[in-house]
């Protein structure tokens, strides 16, 4: 492998970390409720709390799966 290549997987890595960082702070400053979906789940007991964010988990995958196959179709031209 040489530097190039690992130049351009840095990159592309940067540019994936913006990308997340605007949808965050898309997501606090409009109150998304993310984590906060009718799906997950929260259980609080005496000294005891767990949070499973199943339907956020599920919609962030299919989300992130149709950007990564667009962004897929437009590298392989």
């Amino acid at each position: 492998m040489d530097l190039s290549s690992i130049a351009r997987w840095v990159i592309l890595a940067g540019v994936a970390i913006i990308i997340v960082g605007i949808g965050l702070w898309f997501a606090a400053r409009f109150d998304l409720p993310l984590g906060r979906l009718p799906g997950d789940i929260h259980i609080e007991k005496n000294g005891f709390s767990c949070f499973i964010p199943l339907a956020t988990s599920i919609l962030l995958s299919l989300l992130l799966t149709l950007a990564l196959n667009i962004l897929l179709r437009f590298l392989n031209r």
